[in-house]
Parts: structure tokens; C-alpha cells; sequence
């Protein structure tokens, strides 16, 4: 098992990869802190987890508040053995959709809070418990290095809001390996789940062919169908596992091929 006996903590479960990540960590054996705002969320998915055999607490936080992330982490611990192994930083806030021009700085502000320095929050939070040999996997975008932007507007703020969080994530790794901590990022391309099946069937519904919206994603992407939502939790999960314990300061692409580092 990936992650057997190790404890863990998703910050940003939500209906998205989040929900996938918390299910996948524990099936592989982790004792799984789920956080995030919506408290009846969590809570349906702590139950559908310790339902299948696994070991969940849900844990409502957030990011923005130093004092709700200290508590999150110093909950997990107190539940699980005073010892957290992994931290998922997957809270955000997707903001508007906008051109430079009309851009709302206020908006900018809150997806940099969320985005960045909620990560930073919460990795803090949890840095007594993660010493030697913890790991942070801050969960990022491929829209940090591929501008993506149509008729209404760009993905420009949580796309910015993120970049910082991949430099975060370097300064991270650099500073917390002397205790022990490795810090990595993953910048996520298309996820095939609700969110997105959602959006294909919004376009299904507009009149367009449902082969042709898929195909319109798909391509550019190399594997030739867009990542299913459990295997890019699974890419992300490996990043906390041992399988990558002298892995840190890496930016691991997980979207098919669609954008590829030089």
C-alpha cells in the first residue's frame, strides 16, 4: 500500500480531485485528515471512507486563518499519534474569470491569500509534525506555464495566485530540508471529474456534439483523453510517499503531455 501507516492531511476537499485524494490516501493505507470549509462535505466523505475500512477524521478549516490551519494540524496529530507525514495543499479559490483590463484587484488579493499564502498557513502549521522525513505536495496548475485564456476573459488570477505557490514551493523545499522536510508541487492540467464532466455537459446541452467538446480538449493532449480524476490523485499521492523520499524541489507536470517542461 502507497501510504500504509502513514497519517495525512488534504486540505481542500471539495467535490474535485480534493474528495479523490482523500478516498485514494486512505484506500493506500494513510489515516486521513480531511479539511475544508463546507463541514457537511467533509463529513459525508470522512463517513463513506471509515465506511470502506479506512481511518478519517474531517477537520472544518480555513486556509486563510492562521489560527483554524494551527488547529487542523494540531487536531490530526492529537488524533493520529502526535505525527503528521504528508500534507496535500489543495485549498483555492478559483476567482474571476477576467482580461487584464478589467481586472479586480481585490479579487487577486483573495486568490494570493488562498492559493499562496494559505499553503504557507498551513505547512507551518504543521512543520513539528512533519520533521524528519514529513513531506508537502502543493498542488498547483499547468495554467502557470500555459496562459490559457478564451472569450470571456483568463484564467489570470488563480493562474498568478498559483505561480507564487510554485516559487513558494521552492523557497520551501530549500528551507525546510534542514528538518527533514521535503516540499514538491504538482501543476495539474485537464481532471476528468465532476467539475469537468459538468462543463462537457453544459456544451452537450448548448447543442454541441459530446464527441466533438471532448475532442476540442483532448487534441493537445498526448495520451489522447483527458486524466481521469483518481489517476492524477494517485500522481499527486505518490509525491508523499517513499517512493519519492529524495524527491524535493520538483515540479512533476500531471496532464497527459498537454504542456511539457523544457
Amino acid at each position: 500500500m502507497l501510504l500504509k501507516d502513514k497519517v495525512a492531511i488534504i486540505s481542500g476537499v471539495g467535490p474535485g480531485m480534493g474528495q479523490a485524494l482523500a478516498r485514494i490516501a486512505a484506500a493506500e493505507g494513510a489515516s486521513v485528515a480531511l479539511a475544508a470549509r463546507n463541514q457537511g462535505f467533509i463529513e459525508q466523505v470522512r463517513d463513506e471512507i471509515i465506511a470502506r475500512g479506512g481511518k478519517a477524521i474531517a477537520i472544518p478549516c480555513d486556509v486563510s486563518d492562521e489560527g483554524q490551519c494551527a488547529a487542523l494540524a494540531e487536531q490530526t496529530a492529537a488524533a493520529f499519534g502526535e505525527r503528521i507525514h504528508g500534507l496535500v495543499n489543495s485549498a483555492y479559490y478559483h476567482g474571476d474569470w477576467s482580461f487584464v483590463e478589467n481586472s479586480d484587484v481585490a479579487d487577486l488579493a483573495k486568490a494570493f491569500d488562498v492559493n499562496c499564502l494559505g499553503a504557507l498557513r498551513l505547512t507551518r502549521a504543521c512543520i513539528p509534525y512533519l520533521r524528519d522525513g514529513g513531506a508537502v505536495v502543493n498542488v498547483s496548475t499547468m495554467a502557470t506555464v500555459r496562459p490559457y485564456g478564451g472569450e470571456h476573459g483568463m484564467e489570470m488570477g488563480y493562474a498568478v495566485a498559483k505561480g507564487a505557490l510554485n516559487t513558494l514551493g521552492k523557497y520551501m523545499a530549500t528551507d525546510l530540508g534542514r528538518f527533514g522536510i521535503r516540499v514538491n508541487t504538482c501543476r495539474m492540467g485537464w481532471i476528468h471529474g465532476d467539475p469537468v464532466e459538468q462543463h462537457i455537459q453544459s456544451q452537450v446541452d448548448a447543442g454541441f456534439p459530446r464527441d466533438d467538446v471532448i475532442a476540442s480538449i483532448t487534441r493537445e493532449i498526448p495520451i489522447g483523453r483527458i486524466p481521469p480524476e483518481d489517476d492524477c490523485a494517485r500522481a499527486v499521492l505518490m509525491m508523499i510517499s517513499d517512493y519519492s523520499r529524495v524527491v524535493s524541489g520538483a515540479a512533476l507536470d500531471v496532464n497527459g503531455g498537454h504542456w511539457m517542461a523544457p
